[in-house]
């Protein structure tokens, strides 16, 4: 009897411990079944590398990409060329954390039924770019490596985000056989995904920090002679200056200037200033993840002078200096960038995107100097008629390297109500950020207008 006893009590344990587990599994089920069946290679969703989840499109309804059957991209070269650093190719050499970052919404996944197969494959994702902005971009880029964004600092819609070198993904070359640096990095995003010395742009983010600081920061002048020593380092301008205000010294990029004010500031300030931009951390956006870099923990004066300028080991990605260009622009706070407008399956309304803000970064004061002086740069030295009827303020930049051209950079936003744009372009080996940079912002900004103003039928 007690043995009978002991296995009615041992069978009921495992019962228990069988109905806890499985508890336990449904509840986990429940939470991540989507997760699950929707990871990076699962078979059920992905055929190789890619996500097997519809039909994507540009935001006036351009197809860029359906998966339903394989991978058939653009009809148009130009545009597949621009477009495969954010859609990925057929063998996972360039990935798309974009479609994976929503392969949920685009599979029609049921916790009860299972995969929707009557929906399979009908998946239909809108994004925010713009497939002849993104072709216009890479064009005026043209063999310089780099990247070019533009966003909507009121709504947060990325309208580009185009990276060079890229290649056609229905004709890839000899990418591995190349030995003229011209695909050197093809793989890589550089829009989200690289970091660069940001040169003289980041004086911008100096200015920033003293004007939060103190207003007055705006009148007080220091004296440009060519060049001064800063805590026993030698800071060299491209020519003598004499006494500047900031609006000047920001128009003429002098060196000695922005180089005393970063030390006068201190470590502590400019640090400060950084986290709060975003400049020493991450920014998430559908899926990618950017990270930039300014560490002045060991900086001394003579450092902490050349991290005013844009250089020491300063690190910034494209897409949150966008931000930075947006949160000018807007009076202190912008829009969040994103990528991913809207995505519709089975004819439903599965996802659209919301617009969400950075909170205040800086003060309407502080956002309305600096934009100011952007302008003031842009009309009495780069030259303002190469924006056509655009108000556009905007601060260039030209980043040493140790061996070889400097890179150049152009950043900024636009001024009217009807184009709100933020925008940046990072030229590899481009030399002067004014002579180089800028035409392509240009020849980028004109194709947005065009864009903008032409009647879009899908709204």
């Amino acid at each position: 009897m007690k043995k009978v006893s002991r296995r009615a009590l041992f069978a009921l344990a495992l019962a228990a411990v069988l109905a806890v587990g499985t508890l336990a599994f449904c509840v986990k089920y429940a939470a991540n079944a989507e997760k699950w069946v929707t990871f990076s290679g699962s078979p059920h969703v992905y055929t190789g590398t890619n996500l097997t989840g519809g039909r994507i499109y540009d935001r006036s309804g351009v197809r860029i990409l359906n998966t339903t059957d394989g991978r058939v991209y653009s009809d148009d070269e130009a545009v597949r060329e621009a477009t495969v650093h954010l859609l990925g190719d057929r063998y996972g050499y360039i990935s798309a954390p974009l479609l994976g970052n929503f392969a949920e919404q685009m599979i029609g996944y049921d916790k009860i039924t299972g995969l929707n197969e009557a929906s399979k494959g009908t998946a239909s994702a809108r994004l925010t770019i713009s497939a002849e902005v993104q072709k216009a971009a890479l064009q005026a880029l043209g063999s310089y490596h780099g990247a070019v964004g533009v966003y909507n600092y009121k709504t947060g819609e990325i309208l580009c985000a185009v990276t060079s070198p890229s290649y056609d993904p229905d004709n890839i070359p000899d990418i591995a056989g190349d030995e003229t640096g011209a695909y050197d990095g093809v793989y890589l995003n550089r829009f989200f995904d690289a970091a660069y010395t940001p040169g003289s742009i980041f004086k911008l983010v100096t200015s920033a920090a003293a004007l939060e600081k103190s207003a007055s920061a705006q009148t007080g002048t220091h004296t440009c002679t060519g060049k001064t020593i800063i805590g026993g380092q030698e800071i060299i301008c491209m020519s003598s200056h004499g006494t500047l205000a900031m609006p000047e010294a920001l128009a003429h990029s002098c060196n000695v200037y922005y180089g005393e004010l970063a030390a006068s500031l201190g470590k502590d300030a400019l640090q400060a200033a950084c986290d709060k931009l975003g400049f020493n951390g991450t920014l998430a956006c559908d899926g990618y993840t950017a990270r930039s870099t300014v560490d002045l923990s060991d900086a001394d004066d003579g450092s902490v002078a050349w991290a005013g300028i844009g250089q020491y080991t300063d690190q910034i990605t494209a897409v949150q200096f966008l931000r930075f260009m947006g949160v000018i622009a807007n009076g202190g706070e912008a829009a969040e960038p994103y990528l991913m407008q809207k995505i519709s399956r089975a004819g439903q309304t599965v996802y659209e995107a919301e617009t969400k803000t950075t909170g205040r970064l800086l003060s309407e004061e502080t956002a309305k100097a600096l934009g100011d002086m952007m302008r003031g740069a842009v009309v009495n030295q780069y030259g303002a008629w190469q924006f056509g009827n655009l108000t556009v303020c905007a601060k260039s930049g030209t980043a040493e390297r140790e061996n070889g051209p400097a890179d150049a950079m152009f950043a900024g936003f636009v001024q009217d109500e009807a184009y709100p744009l933020a925008f940046v372009v990072f030229a590899e080996r481009g030399g002067s950020g004014s002579q180089t940079a800028a035409p392509i912002a240009a020849k980028v900004l004109a194709a947005c207008k065009t864009m903008l103003d032409t009647p879009n039928p899908n709204g």
